[in-house]
């Protein structure tokens, strides 16, 4: 560490007392080589190669700094425009990856599944909060292509269920073969939750169900 009497010795003034650091600045970097200039050796002159290899590492280090800030400025700048994007679905529905969606006791819930190829069945099955079968729906042979389906509230024996949450889930057939696939829910956006300092944007839902942005496919 260099005190002020070296670079009262050195013939400089000595920099005002600071607070402690633990790294140095462009002025601190700079002072130090001139201090070094100064006391070094006239038979023994710092060499060229070293001379530029110091100074190489500053503009390194240097230039780290400058894109580390233009990345921080560009991350506000995209989680405001996120912000933005997710104020605006407030009140509006979308259709996210999910599997619990929830029925009012009145409005039918549903959602869409995605199909690469052809399906001899698509069947949907809702289940309650105690994984007990609620309802099952067959949709038979589908094409490939976005699938909507809904569920009126009804389960198996006839009777209207309680509003409340419900899982579903979607088994496609192919042939002998039978394997799930991700279902998307319709939800209405009541409110947006930014989910602390640099935390992710959450869309609050009925039901107090929460989707983050990125779970969104569609918006209508």
């Amino acid at each position: 560490m260099v005190t002020p009497t070296e670079f009262t010795s050195a013939g400089l003034r000595a920099p005002p007392p600071r607070q402690a650091r633990d790294e140095l600045g462009q002025d601190d970097f700079l002072m130090l080589m001139i201090t070094q200039f100064k006391n070094q050796d006239p038979f023994k002159p710092m060499d060229n190669g070293e001379f530029l290899g110091q100074l190489a590492q500053f503009s390194t280090v240097n230039g780290i700094e400058s894109l580390n800030n233009g990345f921080r400025g560009l991350s506000g700048a995209l989680q405001d425009e996120q912000a933005l994007q997710a104020a605006n679905l407030v009140g509006r529905t979308v259709l996210a990856v999910s599997d619990t969606g929830y029925f009012d006791g009145t409005t039918p819930m549903g959602g869409a599944i995605e199909l690469e190829s052809s399906a001899s069945n698509v069947q949907i099955d809702i289940t309650d909060s105690s994984g007990a079968l609620v309802a099952r729906m067959d949709l038979g042979e589908q094409a490939p292509g976005t699938i909507q389906f809904d569920w009126d509230g009804i389960d198996s024996d006839g009777n209207l269920m309680e509003n409340g949450n419900y899982q579903i889930t979607a088994r496609v057939t192919r042939g002998a073969n039978t394997e799930s696939v991700p279902v998307a829910i319709r939800a209405v956006v009541r409110s947006v939750t930014l989910a602390g300092i640099g935390g992710q944007l959450v869309l609050n839902i009925d039901g107090g169900g929460q989707l983050l942005l990125g779970q969104v496919y569609q918006i209508h």
